[in-house]
């Protein structure tokens, strides 16, 4: 079963007094959300674990991936536990299955968990990924393999494991066998910039078991920034950085497990070098059917695959769709767009993130929310930003997303921003989703967002915090970061949490943070609404996480615990990490301002390049079952007056 506990909840939906279960689903939008791994599409088994207050029976409608599946009716149970079977349908890789109550419904039952019969086992850290990763210095290669090396401002401190294969001479190459079958691959590429600093175009081979298979093109347009924050495109700046991309290339056929890939160097491919990272291969559904309570958006006026800029017809789409009380489908095909395409209370969805791709224009091109219930799924927003242009760009998505949003299935590329979210938001669920090559956050919920969860997702290559809760003015409240799996956040902390109500950061895997970085920051820099409630770090892997800021010549933690405008005074609940191979120290607590309330428990810090623990602050916190070997520096550095209260099981400090 699936414990509601790990379940969204929003719209009403609350824990019930005394049990494991969800009670307030008498209110109209009140839905627990289940996010499940599919091992194939089809049909599975579903259990609802459920009871009622007295012999009435219950209704509520049961939704898979944002479509009504039914209406439930579960029969009265006097307040005993009991279950309903029915059937849901899947798909491979994440999905979501959702319990909501709809118009009609009554909402009358406690709700403990489901039962998804043909689920793939929950990922216990990280997120439920749909493809396999395959480092490049894993590979088979006669190429050069550089790293590790975690220097700013080098190619192998931007790698993903601090390593990476450079293909420099014609022939040279890098292989790998899949794992598991594949028709689709992304590829983490770098190659040289040009000399005016707009990047380069060139192929790589690719051969599929000893053949030729096709020439993948690349390109370093999106790479490559120079200077001081926030960088610039010209190379006469100096301090090159940012040296990765990603492209992606949808195959016309499946490759089996045990598929030899070679991506060589060829005669005609003319980039001076080609530093590969890593690949990724996955079974890419093909195209997906409109749904019933959809119109097509062809049909209104939309014209994809022409050059021609359809924001404007999309919006008219939109709006006029809403207003019939029906989604817009967006069939396979790229739509170009330069501009916010509005969402007020719409639902959007495309054919898959391979079919569907919409593509911004000089920066811009995103979604706006402007309130209401929205649901955007099963596309990719793909930008056209080249530098960091916080004034002129826009996010991908951005404002205000009502009560009981959903973003799901979603990969965004090349933007200013993945998401930005603001007040009045409350009950946003974004999963599913793959956040690259941003140049500023990844995800920012800002301002007065409340009870929103972004899951199962991965995030790599910003430009900024790749996740990140920022309470400017007014809290951040009950949201959280679950099951993610965030890589290579250029700036700043792979998760900063700034202020805020009740947050927490959960079941995730953060790794190879480079610069003035933290694998996660609870911290009051940017003079957020000081901490309230409990925030919570539970269940985290941080791996070669914490980075020097040379602004002010100082080491960031693995966690970094930062009192700066205002005190942490409210509890700070650190549980259940493990901290591998820390660039500095594995947990860090600063500094000129007090810290209470910090409790630390079950905590392996393997490895770090400074001290197990350094405190230089002043406060309290309680430390038990915290763990610290292979501490360059030792244990604990103490400095500040902090008082460390002991529990049991410490060791090595």
């Amino acid at each position: 079963m699936i414990p509601v506990a790990d379940a969204f909840r929003s719209g009403g939906a609350q824990p019930a007094a005394g049990a494991a279960a969800l009670t307030g689903f008498a209110a109209e939008g009140a839905r627990a959300v289940f996010t499940v791994a599919g091992t194939e599409a089809g049909a599975s088994g579903l259990t609802v674990h459920y009871r009622t207050p007295g012999e009435a029976a219950a209704t509520v409608t049961l939704l898979a991936n944002g479509a009504e599946v039914e209406r439930l009716t579960l029969p009265g149970t006097a307040g005993g536990w009991d279950t309903l079977e029915t059937e849901v349908p899947l798909r491979a890789g994440v999905n979501t299955v959702t319990l909501r109550t709809e118009s009609g419904d009554n909402g009358a039952f406690e709700l403990s968990g489901v039962t998804v019969a043909e689920a793939a086992p929950a990922p216990t850290r990280g997120a439920a990924l749909p493809y396999t990763a395959y480092e490049a210095e894993a590979g088979s290669t006669d190429g050069t393999v550089i790293g590790p090396d975690r220097t700013y401002l080098t190619v192998p401190a931007e790698a993903s494991g601090r390593q990476a294969v450079v293909l420099a001479e014609t022939g040279s190459h890098v292989e790998f066998e899949l794992t598991a079958p594949a028709n689709a691959l992304t590829l983490r590429h770098s190659l040289p910039d040009s000399a005016d600093g707009t990047g380069t175009d060139a192929t790589l081979s690719l051969y599929v078991n000893g053949e030729h298979h096709r020439d993948l093109e690349l390109t370093s347009e999106h790479a490559w920034v120079y200077g001081a924050y926030p960088y610039t495109n010209n190379p006469a700046d100096g301090s090159p950085h940012r040296f990765f991309d990603d492209s992606r290339v949808l195959l016309d056929e499946e490759l089996p497990a045990g598929t030899v890939l070679r991506l060589q160097k060829d005669a005609e491919d003319t980039a001076a070098s080609y530093t590969i990272d890593l690949l990724e291969a996955e079974t890419a559904p093909g195209p997906a059917a409109m749904p019933d309570g959809f119109v097509d958006a062809t049909e209104r006026g939309v014209t994809p695959d022409d050059g021609s800029d359809d924001t404007a017809a999309l919006n008219e789409a939109l709006a006029q769709a809403s207003s019939e009380g029906l989604g817009l489908w967006l069939p396979p095909g790229a739509y170009d767009i330069s501009d916010h395409v509005n969402l007020t209370g719409a639902t959007l969805r495309g054919a898959g993130e391979w079919h569907t791709v919409l593509r911004g224009s000089e920066g811009r091109g995103g979604f706006f929310g402007r309130g209401g219930t929205s649901v955007v799924q099963d596309l990719t927003l793909d930008g056209d930003a080249t530098v960091r242009d916080d004034a002129g760009d826009h996010a991908a998505f951005e404002g205000d997303f009502g009560s009981g949003s959903t973003l799901q299935n979603v990969w965004i590329e090349h933007s200013k921003v993945g998401l930005w979210i603001q007040s009045p938001t409350d009950g946003l669920l974004a999963t599913g989703l793959r956040i690259r090559d941003t140049y500023a956050d990844g995800v920012n919920l800002h301002r007065g967002t409340a009870n929103t969860e972004v899951t199962h997702s991965s995030v790599r290559n910003t430009g900024d915090d790749a996740l990140a809760m920022w309470s400017e003015s007014e809290a951040v409240s009950d949201s959280a970061f679950r099951f993610n799996t965030v890589q290579v956040p250029l700036l700043g902390n792979a998760v900063g949490i700034y202020g805020g109500h009740a947050n927490g950061v959960e079941d995730n895997v953060l790794a190879d943070t480079v610069t003035a970085s933290a694998g996660i920051a609870i911290s009051t820099r940017f003079a957020p609404v000081p901490f309230s409630g409990t925030t919570s770090v539970q269940r985290n892997t941080l791996l070669r996480t914490g980075g020097y800021e040379p602004n002010w010549n100082s080491a960031f933690g693995a966690l970094w615990i930062y009192a700066d405008t205002s005190d942490i005074t409210a509890p700070v609940v650190v549980n259940d990490l493990e901290i591998v191979d820390s660039t500095y120290s594995g947990i860090l607590v600063s500094w000129q301002r007090t810290v209470t309330g910090l409790s630390v428990s079950d905590v392996e810090i393997t490895g770090t390049g400074r001290f197990g623990i350094e405190i230089n602050a002043a406060g309290s916190g309680t430390f038990s079952g915290v763990r610290v070997s292979g501490a360059a520096e030792g244990g604990l550095d103490l400095t500040g007056g902090f008082t460390v209260e002991r529990g049991e099981g410490n060791s090595g400090w």
